[in-house]
């Protein structure tokens, strides 16, 4: 197939890229080469050069109608992946964030929409959506599910961190969140999400391509930008400890997040775009939370680094406590199901991060930029 893949420089994509043509694809990337992913020498950055040498690589911006003009002709396949991601920085970027991932999107869809009926090659649209549309999502309470809203400002800053039953005040407990719990995203990168989830499939079920929408959970892996200071919190512990530096860790280290490793993310990618789904949304995790204080443990015990652990209760307003996937609907859909557990693939990253160039990430930029915007705590 000829498949195109916005974004296809970064992270997702260029693994993403790699499988595609290993497995005999014609694949064209389009990407802007930001320099918050590939540095101040983007073209000699290691994702870009980890790309096949077969792939056409077009450096473009998705808000170009001309940019998407000439790497659309003759792609059978789009995977969306070109967008601004971090909930933390969307909230204070907001106009950029909005312009990139819906504008970008959207710009997308007019292109096909305009063109002559029966005359686009391009018969699957694959977007990469987020857990971020969720917000806060499935909880068991006192009586039913619910879907927390914001935690209370007060709770949180007298360390009271877990979600509420609204209906009873209790504490609820997390459960997976399956596709048909409520949409409430938390930050505006979750708002621009679910815009483009929304944008993609009502556009393709007008215009005849099938499309799906991919949820992926907090994705990790070899290739992960250690530079990028909004990429994760693998990336952002790994860069700190093997400098020596301390690790502050927000609220109470039990925050729990759904970590996927790209290989599983690339091969849910690829069973998607092989698959004859007319119109829908997946979640693309393991169905196992992990909370953060364990990754930190985890990571300096592989470092083997003098780093301190550290638990501060600060906290960013807009962050979502739980967050875990339930898988069920792709497994059932494509026959798609992780394969790397979290502790085979948190080793295998720490070893290709021991391979890596350690600079400074801005880390301690980014939390400043936060702290001085109210954002955290």
């Amino acid at each position: 197939m000829k498949v195109l893949i916005t974004g296809g420089a970064g992270f997702i994509g260029s693994a993403l890229a790699i499988a595609l043509t290993e497995r005999g694809d014609e694949v064209t990337v389009l990407d802007n080469m930001s320099p918050q992913i590939h540095g101040l020498d983007p073209e000699n950055s290691s994702l870009v050069k980890r790309l096949p040498k077969s792939v056409r690589l077009l450096k473009g911006d998705v808000r170009s109608r001309e940019d998407w003009e000439r790497a659309l002709p003759g792609q059978e396949v789009v995977v969306h992946l070109a967008a601004e991601t971090g909930t933390g920085q969307s909230m204070y970027e907001i106009d950029r964030y909005v312009d990139v991932n819906i504008r970008g999107t959207s710009l997308m869809l007019d292109i096909l929409a305009k063109q002559e009926p029966g005359s686009s090659s391009v018969r699957r649209l694959v977007v990469a959506s987020s857990r971020a549309i969720y917000g806060e999502g499935k909880y068991k309470g006192s009586n039913d599910y619910i879907y927390p809203e914001a935690r209370s400002l007060d709770d949180l800053e007298n360390g009271i961190f877990e979600c509420r039953d609204p209906s009873t005040g209790e504490l609820a407990t997390p459960v997976p969140t399956d596709e048909n719990s409520k949409i409430h995203p938390s930050s505006i990168y979750g708002i621009t999400k679910q815009v483009q989830e929304q944008l993609v499939l009502t556009a393709a079920a007008s215009l005849g391509i099938g499309a799906a929408a991919l949820r992926y959970q907090n994705v990790y892996g070899p290739g992960q930008s250690l530079k990028n200071p909004y990429t994760g919190i693998l990336s952002i512990f790994s860069t700190l400890l093997l400098q020596g530096k301390d690790i502050n860790i927000f609220e109470d280290g039990k925050e729990s997040r759904d970590f996927v490793y790209i290989d599983d993310v690339v091969a849910a990618t690829i069973a998607t775009i092989d698959s004859n789904i007319a119109s829908a949304s997946y979640n693309v995790g393991t169905g196992e939370a992990t909370d953060v204080l364990t990754v930190a443990h985890a990571l300096k015990e592989n470092y083997q680094s003098g780093g301190e652990i550290k638990v501060s209760g600060n906290f960013r307003i807009g962050d979502i406590r739980h967050n875990i996937a339930d898988q069920s609907k792709l497994t059932q859909d494509t026959g798609f199901t992780p394969k790397i557990s979290f502790a085979e693939g948190l080793k295998a990253f720490s070893d290709w991060v021991r391979t890596q160039e350690i600079s400074d990430s801005g880390y301690e930029k980014s939390v400043n930029e936060l702290r001085s915007k109210g954002l955290l705590k």
